[in-house]
């Protein structure tokens, strides 16, 4: 019979055997690694090129970093930054909206012919936007869901609907003068302890948009849509529903940035102001980090992205550089942003080899 010896028992402290080795301690990660991770590489990126647009244009034009011209671009950002904000949502749900603007164009004209109509009443005027920004965010969710309509193909033929009611409706001319009312102007030009109405709005509009996305089930459920459908199905979520009201929610938004550009230029524009906001809104959700297939983005970066387009926007503006060439900036920058995104996916080259 044989016996089998044991290792005697590790002292406390002692070196133990030789077979036993300790493991190294896990590297703990440097402060600027730790800031980077909770940050987020991509947000940091467009800090940099916020700053770099700054310096630059701030050094070949003094003006560019005066107050006054802050505000300009602050004013500015509001109304793209809130239909960016809400693209993010419907992008997060893999969707896309690209009527947004058109329904800007319908929510202006709305809101100033009913204030001119029932005896300069701004309340009436704003609630009348709101509605029709619903209607035309639920008609968008309809088509798609009950039509089985691709969600690009149907916004962009509600793009040329809507655009052609708010024609319709302002007979291609702007509509009313909103700019000796109370309501409309504190709105274009009131503060809140030192900060404009419109920044308060757009902040507003944020919390609640990150309080949604990243603290309720509703949240969840969106990112899970996007993410995978099939299984968001599976899991016992109801997309149709979702899509619906994500879409609704869009055109709330949406006639809330009309409402604004109401304010701001005195007048219902039923094109001016709203032309082109849709891609400006898109271009800053892929900047700031939204996955265009869906399940994933956030508020944060949409924020920085559609801050750097305002910045850039307003310094070719302010160097006299043709306007023209900010379709073009703002369409480079989408494509980079899709190509960094199918990089990172190790995606293939379309019609090409492995």
């Amino acid at each position: 019979m044989t016996t089998t010896k044991t290792a005697p028992p590790k002292e406390p402290g002692g070196s133990g055997t030789e077979e036993t080795r300790e493991s190294p301690a896990p590297r703990q990660p440097t402060r600027a690694a730790a800031w980077l991770r909770a940050v987020g590489g991509q947000n940091v990126g467009l800090i940099g090129g916020l700053v770099l647009v700054t310096a630059l244009f701030g050094s070949l034009n003094p003006a560019y970093l005066t107050w006054a011209n802050i505000k300009v671009i602050g004013d500015a950002v509001t109304i793209s930054g809130l239909l960016a904000l809400v693209q993010t949502v419907v992008i997060i749900c893999g969707a896309l909206d690209i009527s947004v603007g058109s329904q800007v164009g319908v929510a202006s004209v709305v809101s100033a012919m009913v204030f001119t109509s029932t005896g300069s009443n701004a309340l009436l005027g704003i609630a009348a936007a709101l509605g029709v920004g619903l209607l035309a965010g639920l008609v968008n969710g309809a088509v798609i869901v009950y039509g089985r309509i691709n969600p690009v193909i149907a916004t962009l033929a509600t793009l040329a609907v809507y655009k052609g009611i708010a024609q319709l409706l302002s007979k291609g001319a702007a509509q009313g003068y909103v700019s000796n009312d109370d309501v409309f102007v504190f709105l274009a030009n009131g503060s809140v302890l030192g900060v404009p109405v419109l920044l308060w709005v757009l902040a507003l509009v944020t919390v609640c948009i990150h309080l949604l996305l990243g603290y309720t089930d509703i949240g969840r459920n969106m990112y899970a849509i996007g993410g995978n459908d099939t299984a968001a199905r599976l899991a016992g979520i109801h997309i149709n529903k979702y899509l619906i009201a994500v879409y609704g929610l869009a055109g709330v938004v949406a006639a809330l940035a009309g409402v604004l550009l109401t304010a701001r230029t005195g007048f219902g524009h039923p094109v001016s102001g709203s032309e082109g906001l849709e891609l400006k809104a898109i271009t800053a959700a892929a900047l700031g980090g939204c996955l265009l297939t869906g399940g994933r983005g956030g508020v944060g970066g949409t924020l920085l992205a559609i801050t750097l387009l305002g910045a850039l926007d307003n310094g070719l503006t302010v160097e006299g550089v043709n306007p023209f060439w900010q379709n073009v900036a703002q369409g480079t920058l989408l494509v980079a942003a899709v190509v960094i995104q199918k990089r990172r996916a190790h995606e293939r080259a379309v019609g090409l080899p492995t």
